[in-house]
């Protein structure tokens, strides 16, 4: 894959919110590949001398410990030949796992790196392209709602996967958006426990984070 079409890649991606992965070890709180992807991207642009490709993060193979949470981190990128290629990788792995371990909360159990390719300078970045849209903010006078809307971190309430607030008979699932620049892992920790207060006593909370703002 050339580095244009990571790019390109890259903007489709952030049209689909992809899979859900599970912020913390078995904590009822997940999110969005797509907040994720948005956060690590961030990250890896930041790191000089690398031109972000495709990146896919998924979950961990399990199969010893089911409860572990884990995710692999997969990127592809371009990196501009003026450093060593070494230490290159390094300072871009150690940027991914910082963005995804510390400042989401994901527990991530390996960073797969591959060069894409070599560049003798960084490509200029396409100015006329407009970013997609993000998800909405549904208004809503549900009591749930309106309690995490109260929550630190809690930015608004989203519809990305269905209802802002779903009920079954045994869940009750909320969906939002966080506030860029908290962690999303303690966000939905302290929203789970404003919405179990709520809930049906034996109800399971779970807390589903779409984005980030």
């Amino acid at each position: 894959m050339t580095t244009g079409e990571g790019w390109t890649a890259a903007v489709r991606d952030r049209l689909a919110p992809g899979r859900l992965l599970p912020l913390g070890a078995a904590e009822g709180a997940w999110i969005t590949e797509r907040a994720v992807r948005e956060v690590l991207g961030r990250a890896a642009s930041a790191v000089r001398g690398v031109v972000p490709g495709r990146l896919r993060i998924g979950p961990a193979d399990a199969a010893d410990d089911p409860e572990s949470g884990a995710v692999i981190v997969t990127a592809s990128f371009g990196a501009v030949a003026r450093r060593p290629l070494p230490e290159l990788v390094g300072e871009l792995r150690a940027a991914l796992l910082t963005a995804a371990e510390d400042g989401l909360g994901l527990v991530v159990g390996a960073v797969d790196l591959r060069v894409a390719e070599l560049l003798d300078t960084a490509p200029e970045p396409d100015a006329g392209a407009a970013p997609p849209p993000g998800p909405t903010s549904p208004a809503t006078d549900d009591p749930v709602a309106l309690a995490a809307l109260g929550v630190t971190g809690v930015a608004a309430m989203t519809d990305t996967l269905g209802p802002p607030v779903r009920r079954t008979p045994d869940e009750v699932r909320v969906e939002v958006a966080v506030t860029a620049g908290a962690r999303p892992l303690d966000v939905a920790r302290a929203l789970r426990a404003t919405v179990t207060a709520l809930a049906p006593e034996g109800a399971a909370v779970t807390v589903v984070v779409s984005d980030l703002r």
